[in-house]
């Protein structure tokens, strides 16, 4: 199954951090933009594994992304 969830890249300090609205806890910090998407991905799915172990349902994502000018 694929699936879309919203991620939220921010810096911090001299790294990144991300996290996804839809899966509260799920977080990742890295030392480069590229970096810190490679270990978000792979949160989210330890995330959803570990749901799926607890016999949890998987969360639909409902988060969505837009930039804003101003």
């Amino acid at each position: 199954m694929n699936q879309s969830f919203a991620v939220v890249i921010e810096p911090a300090g001299e790294n990144f951090s991300a996290y996804v609205p839809d899966l509260p806890g799920c977080v990742a910090t890295a030392a480069t933009r590229e970096a810190v998407l490679q270990e978000i991905r792979s949160a989210i799915r330890f995330h959803l594994d570990g749901l799926q172990e607890e016999a949890e349902p998987h969360p639909r994502a409902h988060a969505s992304v837009a930039t804003v000018v101003v």
